[in-house]
């Protein structure tokens, strides 16, 4: 499948996004206020209100209030009452009925044992544990219960034993692991509550995690505790005239009951002895219990639903409850339909899940009578999903007895315990899903897709008034058309957060208030963490939670509703029910939906793919909001709750960390994102007069500045009187014959080879021989010279001069790596036009090896001549040029854009190269200068090989490659030979900083000292790396390193070095700029640390010589000193023009002789190609005068046009590698109008979907751009050229051609 203009793409990248890509950037022109206004102040779009939107239009609601709380005569003045009661006048009742696996009857406890049980732990816990003097626990101290979910029994018993001893308990999940999911913040609250000890059974005691001494360890974040096991067997009896201490219900504390977040903290409820007595009275009233009834119960027993009515109120009225463990449940769905006939069982406790498993597992069992049950109690009945598991279990039983009107949802919550319970026939609502997205109740019809069917919960519960306010602000009661929270007003609900009083008091005491501003009553409200209605005739309506709220772009959406939508796309086949997690992310100040969900593994990618696609559309169809990413992950990887669900808040820690490690991911910031600022429209272009009038206005200066000027400067130079390099070494070698030049060491850092003025005289008049009589050349000719960095380079350098040969040095082919890196050779031999190659005895071989031959046609190589074996006399004489301004020689070098060029250096320029250098760095015959840098091009070859013979300072040469078997090699040689100034490359300091890290303190004691560099600059062709400048600086300083001595050189093709550092100016200074006004292409100073703000320092002195001026790129005018433009260059040492077979004339003319559109269009200029601005500092340079820094911020060639606005490379590429701890490398570039980012991945294959979400949101946030596509590749894909830049077109040519072989692609939708 190809796109229009043939690019060839993914199968995956549908017609559908094509187009989408295309109408993503069309900017419209606004009219032209005032040419200078700046249009940088970004503002995301702000989303208007639908003026369409309903409105809630009711009268204001009324508060309900439910039956009267009936005083039936026999009811118990407190639970432990009724215990007392029942267990010495009925002993022999069952009261409760444990099962094992295999759904057969385990243990049956009788109230009688309940009672005498649980008076034996009451004694043991407050006489058995501390001392007589100090026990441990006494009345009103909490202790924890941890009890596994198949033992009820001794749950219930640990239980009472707490409530006769006065002690609170605080039932908790069984640890299973140190790190279980949510177990720390369990922690955290048992610390809080001041608990200490844990009762427990003997069998959970055995399975807890140990130590290799048996001790219980410590849980992350847990209180030290003392587990104290509950069986009888271990207890001592209490003696005969012991009796607990059983007193009517009261206003303390009862028990605890933990509560998970929306955030995964943990909160504990409070509820007093008064509270569960009346709750348990409540709970009768309405459900109509009455003596010896027998329940089925299937829910957890230690929380909620399952423990008010399996443990508490069963007890308050001698109930028999059988209750069905989770782990049975596993093995057979249909083990509680079964227990309820085999009881006769009037009442059962199932959430929708019960049922829907059931349901599958149903298979005509012909022995099932459902006839018995009178209730049917589904404990998630308030979720809008659990309707459908209802009426289809309905639909299925109703043939097997079962009634309609025996199913009860009903509503809860931790803080409000039992909300309402319906025991009647359903009422319906169909509601319009649009109307509650503003929270506004609409009925619609039921034909539509996009409504939302409600079942109501039931009445009001006895004793309690209800009425629902607003979710956020004030409580303002709703109207009657409008969905709010609901609050209930009653004795049974919990009392507080436990030792939290700022939460408790939002949440447990709230005064709901009518529009006129007063409150509804003078008792405190609860708020129950619902959201909801009371419909017509005062039922109770729940449309979702509060903690599963969204709110995308002011509409609120339910999490509850998008996952039963999500479970409608043909479920069954792809995914497990019940194993979706919908939650939403912040990402640039909204809201994004995300949905996990688990994979069955027998589904293919591109099944997986379809379904994804289809919940999208439904989502989109149904509710009208985008989905940002939809992840699949693989079977029972996502984080569970003790009873199988998913733990929601630490799924999505998960996912925000990335560490989710997804099999499939589908991410839609294209639909989703939809308050992106308005792309950039770019002005219509202003006269000349206008602008520099605005400056004028505005009081900004135009940017240009300039080095010390050349012919001002008095100085004791010799070699100024010479015009020619050549002749400088000539006069070397005969007044200081013996004065060393080059020193070049080995890997052991010892002395491999050196050269004195004399020494270097002799090599290249011999090698200028042989270039005339071996290689028969004439004056002009081109020599290309392949060599090793080292000394024989620059005798061959010197030798093709003396010979008039112009040379050009050319990085020799990797011996392990020649199918990539002799094609380069090549190409630079051939375009250069050499007529001849020099190189050493080993590289000749090299070049017609066999490998050589499979990579490149041998045939075709000039003549090759081996300088290992050169003639023994001197030529006739020694060539003169006749001109300065004839080529010297060429320097060749491949940009970051992958682009080969080759400029021309003049005699005259390169001798004004040096001087300019020379004076910069004040370098004289007695300086060292240590040098770790390629000597193929720019700064670097002229470092390395001219400026010792112009200055005659001694060059002490290190080759970069030795660094890799020596990485201290460089900084050694620094401290050893006590030089002042060296000169290295980026990826030099990187392998310093990388390798060396560890190792400061045994160079420290190898002696190593670096507190006589007074200058360490780095040679660029781009920005300054700063992180890496100041990492360098900070790790050794320790070693004297002074923290101003690093800096940077700025050279580029048409001028090799525009800013070097030198000795005598100020510090190098760093700015920190405004990165959303650099998109706009102006500059705005701003303080460090603020929001968007990038640190950039500046690029070194500009040399002697040097005119600096920075111009609009498009129409060449002037800018003012706040201005992103192209910095120009007008210097005497400028390269002559570009060196191509071509004879591209136009780019040659506009590149090196650009003149200004106004201003002074006298002034011969040569654009560098790189933007940057130039500020006038506060700081003074040697002549006193006020110092001007330059800027560099990026190249052009690279820069990104992007929503009309310029980005560069880097600035993502720098966001994107802080996102994730696995991404090593990052490198962007554009394709048709989309982004793409290539990282690369250090880690293992299944971490690479979690970078796609990570990606996404880093480059959103901080950049307003989306990401179109994510490449994640095997580190060392990022192509990296020799100077350790990154070649981005390069990796996009390999990216377009499908030959990065990616671990994965991601086209974000």
């Amino acid at each position: 499948m190809e796109t229009g203009d043939g690019v060839p793409v993914s199968s995956r990248v549908s017609a559908k996004i094509q187009q989408l890509v295309n109408t993503l950037k069309r900017p419209k022109r606004p009219p032209l206020r005032e040419f200078f206004v700046d249009d940088f102040e970004e503002l995301l779009e702000v989303q208007q209100p639908d003026p369409n939107q309903p409105k809630p239009e009711g009268a204001q609601m009324l508060a309900m209030r439910g039956e009267q709380l009936g005083v039936v005569t026999n009811w118990p003045p407190s639970l432990e009452a009724a215990l007392q009661r029942w267990g010495t006048i009925s002993p022999k009742a069952p009261c409760l009925t444990t099962m094992d696996t295999n759904g057969k009857p385990l243990y049956i406890l009788t109230y009688g044992k309940l009672w005498t049980r649980s008076m034996k732990v009451a004694y043991n816990i407050l006489h058995k544990l501390g001392t007589k003097q100090e026990p441990m626990v006494r009345p009103g101290d909490r202790v924890t219960l941890v009890f596994p979910n198949n033992d009820p029994a001794a749950f219930m018993v640990a239980f009472y034993g707490c409530l006769l001893a006065e002690v609170v308990p605080v039932p908790i999940e069984v640890p299973l692991t140190r790190k279980d999911a949510g177990s720390q913040q369990i922690g955290f609250l048992l610390g809080s509550c001041g608990v200490t000890v844990a009762l427990t059974s003997d069998a959970c005691h055995k399975g807890l995690p140990k130590s290799p001494t048996g001790e219980i360890p410590q849980f992350k974040g847990w209180p030290k505790l003392l587990w104290f096991v509950t069986e009888s067997k271990h207890l001592s009896k209490p003696p005969r005239d012991w009796f607990p201490h059983i007193k009517d219900a009261n206003n303390d504390t009862a028990y605890i009951e933990y509560k998970t977040c929306k955030d995964g903290s943990v909160l504990g409820v409070t509820v007093t002895r008064i509270a569960l007595l009346t709750h348990c009275q409540a709970l009768t009233q309405a459900c109509g219990y009455t003596e010896a009834e027998t329940i089925v119960n299937v829910l957890d027993f230690k929380k909620d639903v399952g423990l008010w009515h399996g443990i508490l109120t069963s007890v308050m009225n001698m109930m028999h409850v059988i209750s069905i463990p989770y782990s049975l449940m596993k093995v057979n769905p249909l083990s509680w339909i079964q227990k309820v006939c085999q009881y006769k069982a009037k009442v059962a406790c199932v959430k929708s899940r019960d049922m829907h498993w059931a349901l599958v597992a149903h298979r005509d069992q012909r022995d099932i009578n459902l006839s018995s049950l009178r209730m049917l109690i589904v404990a998630d009945g308030a979720n809008p999903w659990s309707i459908s598991s209802c009426d289809a279990f309905l639909n299925v039983f109703q043939s097997k007895g079962l009634r309609q009107e025996v199913i009860c949802p009903c509503a809860s919550s931790p803080e409000a315990l039992t909300v309402a319970i319906r025991r009647y026939p359903p009422g319906r609502g169909v509601l319009s899903m649009h109307g509650l997205t503003y929270g506004v109740i609409r009925v619609d019809s039921e034909e539509k897709l996009s409504v939302l069917t409600v079942q109501d919960v039931g009445l009001v519960m006895p004793g309690a008034i209800m009425c629902s306010v607003k979710p956020d602000g004030i409580p303002q009661l709703c109207k009657t058309d409008e969905i709010g929270e609901l609050c209930v007003c009653a004795i049974a609900t919990g009392t507080s957060y436990y030792g939290l009083s700022g939460m408790t008091k939002n949440t447990f005491e709230v005064f709901p208030m009518t529009s006129s501003g007063g409150p509804i009553t003078e008792y405190p409200f609860i708020r129950t963490g619902l959201l909801g209605f009371i419909g017509p005739g005062g039922l109770v309506f729940v449309i979702g939670k509060m903690d599963g709220l969204m709110v995308v772009s002011g509409r609120r959406h339910n999490a509850d509703d998008i996952v039963a939508t999500a479970l409608a796309v043909e479920p069954m086949k792809f995914v497990y029910r019940g194993r979706i997690a919908v939650f939403s992310v912040s990402v640039l100040h909204d809201e994004r939906i995300v949905i996990v969900a688990e994979q069955r593994p027998d589904s293919t990618e591109e099944d997986s793919f379809q379904w994804m696609s289809r919940v999208l559309q439904a989502i989109d169809s149904i509710h009208q909001v985008g989905v940002y990413c939809l992840a699949l992950v693989p079977a029972n990887t996502l984080p569970k709750t003790p009873l199988g669900g998913i733990h929601l808040s630490e799924t999505k820690q998960l996912f925000l960390e990335g560490s989710l490690h997804p099999c499939n991911v589908l991410m839609c910031p294209h639909t989703c994102v939809t308050n992106l600022p308005k792309p950039r429209q770019k002005q219509p272009e202003i006269g000349p007069a206008s602008v520099m009038v605005g400056n004028l206005v505005s009081g900004k200066r135009i940017a240009q500045a300039s080095g010390r000027d050349l012919g001002q400067i008095e100085d004791n130079d010799q070699a100024r009187k010479f015009l020619f390099l050549s002749e400088v070494l000539q006069w070397r070698a005969q007044t200081t014959p013996d004065h060393v030049l080059y020193t070049l060491l080995n890997c052991r850092g010892t002395i491999a080879n050196s050269l004195t003025c004399v020494q270097l005289h002799k090599r290249a008049e011999k090698i200028a021989v042989m270039l005339m009589e071996r290689g028969h050349l004439q004056d002009g000719d081109h020599v290309a010279l392949v060599y090793p960095p080292g000394i024989d380079l620059i005798a061959a350098f010197y030798g093709c001069l003396y010979a008039g040969c112009v040379p050009i040095t050319v990085r020799p082919p990797h011996p392990q790596n020649i199918a990539t890196t002799l094609p380069t050779v090549k190409m630079i031999v051939e375009v250069s036009r050499s007529a001849c190659l020099m190189t050493t005895q080993l590289i000749c071989k090299l070049l017609r090896s066999r490998e050589a031959a499979a990579a490149v046609d041998i045939r075709t190589w000039p003549p090759v001549l081996d300088t290992d074996d050169l003639p023994k006399k001197r030529p006739a004489q020694i060539y003169k040029p006749s001109n300065p301004e004839t080529l010297a020689y060429l320097d060749f070098s491949v940009s970051t854009t992958g682009m080969l060029a080759g400029v021309k250096m003049s005699h005259a320029a390169t001798s004004a190269f040096c001087r300019s250098i020379k004076l910069q760095c004040e370098l004289y015959p007695s300086r060292e200068v240590a040098i770790c840098l390629d000597p193929y091009c720019g700064l670097g070859f002229v470092l390395w090989c001219l400026c010792s013979v112009y200055s005659g300072h001694q060059s002490i040469l290190i080759p970069p490659s030795e660094l890799e078997t020596n990485p201290a090699l460089w900084l050694l040689a620094v401290s050893q030979y006590k030089v002042r100034d060296t000169f290295c490359s980026y990826s030099v300091m990187e392998l310093c900083t990388k390798g060396l890290g560890s190792q400061t303190e045994s160079l420290k004691a190898r002696g190593l000292d670096l507190s006589r560099v007074r200058t360490c600059v780095v040679v660029a062709e781009e920005r300054p790396r700063i992180a890496l400048t100041q990492s360098f600086s900070k790790l050794f300083k320790d070693l004297g390193l002074h923290p101003r001595a690093v800096s940077t050189s700025l050279g580029c093709r048409v001028n090799l070095a525009i800013c070097l550092q030198g000795t005598s100016g100020p510090d190098p200074t760093t700015v920190y700029v405004d990165m959303r006004a650099l998109r706009h292409d102006r500059v705005r100073l701003v303080e460090r640390g603020s929001p968007h703000s990038l640190p950039l320092m500046e690029s070194g002195k500009i040399l002697p010589g040097v005119r600096i001026i920075i111009a609009n790129p498009e129409t060449k005018g002037p800018l003012g000193d706040s201005h992103l433009g192209e910095i120009w260059v007008h210097s005497t040492h400028n390269a002559s023009g570009y060196f191509t077979i071509y004879g591209d004339e136009s780019l040659q003319s506009d590149h090196f002789n650009s003149r200004l559109s106004f201003g002074d269009t006298q002034t011969i200029w040569a654009r560098t190609g790189y933007l940057g601005f130039l500020r006038r500092t506060e700081l003074t340079d040697a002549n006193g005068e006020r110092h001007d820094a330059l800027y560099v911020v990026g190249a052009l060639d690279e820069a990104m046009e992007l929503r009309g606005m310029r980005y560069h490379p880097i600035d993502i590429e720098t966001s994107v590698i802080r996102a994730h701890k696995s991404i090593t490398e990052c490198a962007v570039f554009t394709w048709t109008n989309l982004l793409v980012v290539v990282v690369e991945l250090d880690g293992s294959e299944q971490e690479a979907l979690d970078l796609v979400p990570l990606v996404t949101n880093v480059v959103l946030e901080e950049h307003y751009l989306i990401v179109g596509v994510v490449v994640v590749v095997d580190i060392g894909v990022i192509p990296i050229n020799s100077r350790g830049e990154k070649q981005r077109m390069h990796l996009r040519d390999g990216f377009l051609a499908d030959q990065l072989d990616p671990i994965y692609v991601a086209y974000n939708m």
